[in-house]
């Protein structure tokens, strides 16, 4: 038995892509440098390595002119490689970017069969995972954008978008799938601009559907910093409200081009209050690392990189422990939220509390006065960031 405390095991439910550990090192730049792993191969990396799950995209698994004959047996396939290498498959979605078919977007295009073709390979993504017992759908809008607005009206790309997930809801009900859907934002790349910029976007839109109960967010701590924007802030809102349903960790460095990296190796501190969050309001839901490793590495750096991630998560999750346990910490917090002078409710709206709260007197002067310790709690989180503490 180990004596690791950062160990990963399944209860922790980490998962990773095929196409992140699989992602073979090319870039616009470069051609591929390491060599691509089949599915089966991937599964037996992901089990010696200690995940829990495996996500896939559908043409990561299945090619998109194979025959009905072969999805079969490489499905059937697949699932028996994750059962012999205790690997569960928690989510699945769909490529509408690689095909020049969705050069134009897939359920936004103009293009009315286009548009059908991507709510068909959806669909097909859909029967994939549920053999394989997925129940996540994520669904990244990798070309529903635009480089110019005189393609068509955003509202319009809106009004198409809501009508394609409507269609896939009731897909799923009518089949008994049980998925739950998790829509992911992005500001911008491949396309200059995309619609659903932020996950923000994506929470408003949800009660516009015709099943918002269906249908929830996978936040993705590149994409929300790519636009320089905080992650967990975006995570928090989603949580509250009920709509986390997955999650993407892995790192990028503020305003650059979606560079993956592994989770942590960027802004560390960011990630320490993204962990944090997670751990103390209790998710429960797949811990996916959306990224994958350095153009550097050959195999066993992937191996590397894959643990990484999972080390990292929960160094950081035995860090939120000490965080919350530290006793100057805790008093900081604890005077942090303490009223400084009486004032009047204003968690229930009546007539009388908002007459008494018209008629207090505040000591503004004081309010503005009131030294709060920031300082010290920044370095405080920074020394036990740092293992000095």
């Amino acid at each position: 038995m180990t004596t690791d405390p950062f160990e990963p095991r399944p209860e922790h439910k980490f998962s990773f892509g095929l196409w992140t550990v699989g992602n073979p090192g090319r870039d616009p730049f470069g051609d591929p440098v390491r060599p691509r792993l089949s599915p089966g191969e991937i599964a037996a990396l992901l089990g010696e390595v200690g995940a829990w799950g495996v996500n896939l995209h559908d043409n990561d698994l299945v090619p998109i002119d194979a025959t009905p004959a072969e999805r079969d047996r490489i499905v059937r396939d697949f699932g028996q490689a994750c059962e012999r290498h205790g690997l569960v498959v928690p989510m699945v979605t769909t490529n509408l970017f690689t095909d020049p078919a969705f050069k134009d977007g897939a359920f936004t295009a103009n293009d009315p069969a286009v548009r059908a073709l991507g709510v068909q390979k959806a669909m097909g993504a859909m029967d994939i995972g549920a053999q394989l017992g997925a129940k996540i759908l994520v669904m990244w809008g990798g070309r529903e954008g635009t480089e110019t607005d005189g393609c068509r009206r955003p509202d319009v790309a809106i009004q198409r978008l809501r009508e394609a997930v409507n269609f896939l809801c009731e897909y799923s009900i009518s089949n008994k799938y049980d998925y739950r859907f998790a829509l992911e934002a992005k500001p911008n790349e491949p396309r200059s601009d995309l619609y659903m910029a932020t996950t923000g976007a994506y929470l408003g839109f949800i009660p516009t559907l015709d099943h918002p109960e269906l249908v929830g967010v996978n936040p993705e701590v590149a994409h929300e910093h790519m636009a320089g924007l905080n992650m967990t802030h975006a995570v928090a809102q989603a949580w509250e409200a009920g709509k986390l349903f997955h999650i993407d960790l892995n790192d990028q460095v503020i305003g650059r081009y979606d560079q993956d990296f592994r989770f942590g190796a960027a802004n560390p501190k960011a990630a320490f209050w993204l962990v944090k969050f997670l751990e103390e309001v209790g998710y429960a839901g797949p811990r996916h690392f959306d990224a994958h490793a350095y153009r550097t590495e050959g195999l066993e750096g992937v191996k590397d990189f894959a643990r990484g991630c999972m080390r990292t998560y929960l160094i950081l999750k035995d860090k939120a422990v000490r965080w919350i346990a530290d006793p100057e910490i805790s008093e900081l917090v604890a005077e942090l939220d303490r009223g400084s002078q009486p004032s009047p409710p204003i968690g229930q709206y009546s007539d009388a509390t908002a007459r008494a709260l018209r008629e207090h007197r505040f000591d503004r002067q004081a309010l503005g006065a009131r030294e709060l310790a920031y300082e010290r709690l920044d370095q405080l989180t920074i020394e036990i960031l740092l293992g000095v503490r």
